[in-house]
C-alpha cells in the first residue's frame, strides 16, 4: 500500500509539471509487447471519454480537438472532451490515475512511463495502452539571425528555453546540449512552453528556443513571418551518437519544410502517439477508436494529418502493450504476426 500511494504521488507531482509543448526516440518499428497493461472490469468502463492533449500553441490541442469531433461522428455511445493540458507526462499520469481516458504523447515519454524510468522512477504506468503512431516530432533548434548562433557550441552562456521540467522537449534538449559538453549552469535555462519561449524569443529575451514539434508548424511560419529565424543544425556524426544511446532517431529537415530554409537541417526525432486507458476504455469502444482514427485521418486539417497512415502505427510502440481494441483492428490489418 505505501509503494503504491508513493507512486501515486509521484505522478501527481509530475501531472503539476506538465509535459512537452504538446506539438510538439525511435523505440522501433513495432513489435513491442502486447501484454502486461492492466485490463478494466466491464463495470469499470466508461463512455464520457476525456482526451488530454497539449498547449494551445502546439500541435496536439488542435489536433485532439479535430479527432474528438471525429471519434464523436464515427463511434456510438461516447462522448469526447478534448481539453488543453502540459501533454505527455500530464496525460500519461493523468491515465494512470483515471482521471483521463485517452491522451496524445511522445512515443519515448510513454516508453518511460510502462518502464517506471526518467520522469516515472517508482511510478510504473500499467494502465496504458498503445492506441497507434500519429506523426514524427522533430527537434527544433530555433535561434533568430540577429542572435549569431550558427552551431550548438554557441548556446553557451546564452539564454535557452528547454522546454518545461519533465517533459519530452526538456528530455531532448538536455541530450543535445550535454552532447555537445553544454552542463547545467553552463547556459540560462527558461523552462518555458512553446508558445511563451517563442514570444520571448521575439521580444528579445531569450537567445535561442529548444522545442519537440510537429512539422511544419505553423506557429513557427508566423514567427518567420515577421522575423528572420534561423534553425540551428546538428552534426550527423553527433546526431547518431545522441540517437543510439536514445529512443530518439535521427532526422532531417528538409529545406522545403519551411519556406525560410535554405538547406536542411539534422536533428533528432520522436513520435507523437495515441495512448488509452486499459482499465476505462473497453475493448469494444478502443477497436472503434483506433478505426476513427485512421480511417478518418484524411478529415484532419492540420498538415500533420498527411503523415498519419495505419501502415506505421506500430513505428516506435517499443514497450509499450497494445491497447486489446488497437490489437484486434491492427490484426486485421495484417500489422501483427499471428
Amino acid at each position: 500500500m505505501m509503494t503504491a500511494t508513493a507512486a501515486g504521488l509521484v505522478l501527481v507531482s509530475l501531472a503539476a509539471c506538465g509535459g512537452d509543448d504538446g506539438g510538439d526516440s525511435n523505440g522501433g518499428d513495432g513489435g513491442g509487447d502486447t501484454t502486461g497493461a492492466a485490463t478494466g472490469q466491464e463495470g469499470d468502463f466508461v463512455t464520457d471519454l476525456t482526451f488530454g492533449t497539449g498547449g494551445a500553441a502546439g500541435t496536439y490541442f488542435p489536433l485532439g480537438s479535430e479527432y474528438a469531433n471525429i471519434l464523436e461522428d464515427n463511434v456510438d455511445g461516447i462522448t469526447v472532451n478534448a481539453i488543453e493540458t502540459g501533454a505527455s507526462v500530464e496525460n500519461l499520469g493523468q491515465i494512470f490515475q483515471e482521471q483521463m481516458q485517452l491522451g496524445l504523447t511522445q512515443n519515448d515519454t510513454a516508453i518511460a512511463a510502462i518502464n517506471g524510468e526518467g520522469d516515472f522512477e517508482g511510478a510504473q504506468v500499467d494502465n496504458v495502452g498503445w492506441m497507434g503512431k500519429l506523426y514524427p516530432e522533430a527537434a527544433h533548434i530555433i535561434t533568430l539571425e540577429s542572435a549569431g548562433i550558427e552551431s550548438v557550441e554557441d548556446l553557451e552562456g546564452k539564454r535557452v528555453a528547454v522546454g518545461p521540467p519533465g517533459s519530452g522537449t526538456r528530455a531532448v534538449s538536455d541530450a543535445i546540449l550535454a552532447a555537445h559538453g553544454i552542463e547545467e549552469g553552463d547556459y540560462e535555462a527558461f523552462e518555458e512552453e512553446f508558445g511563451d519561449a517563442q514570444g520571448l524569443l521575439q521580444d528579445g529575451n531569450l537567445d535561442a528556443s529548444i522545442f519537440v514539434i510537429g512539422t511544419p508548424s505553423g506557429s513557427l511560419n508566423e514567427l518567420a513571418a515577421t522575423n528572420d529565424v534561423h534553425l540551428v543544425s546538428l552534426e550527423q556524426s553527433v546526431a547518431d551518437e545522441i540517437a543510439a544511446d536514445s529512443n530518439f532517431e535521427t532526422y532531417t529537415l528538409s529545406s522545403d519544410t519551411y519556406d525560410f530554409l535554405e538547406e536542411d537541417v539534422t536533428t533528432l526525432s520522436v513520435f507523437a502517439a495515441l495512448v488509452g486507458s486499459t482499465t476505462q476504455v473497453s475493448p469494444e469502444v478502443g477497436y472503434e477508436i483506433t478505426k476513427a482514427i485512421y480511417e478518418n485521418a484524411d478529415q484532419i486539417t492540420l498538415p500533420q494529418g498527411d503523415l498519419i497512415t495505419v501502415e506505421e502505427a506500430l513505428v516506435g510502440q517499443g514497450d509499450v502493450p497494445l491497447h486489446p481494441g488497437a490489437e484486434q483492428y491492427f490484426q486485421e490489418q495484417g500489422l501483427l504476426n499471428e
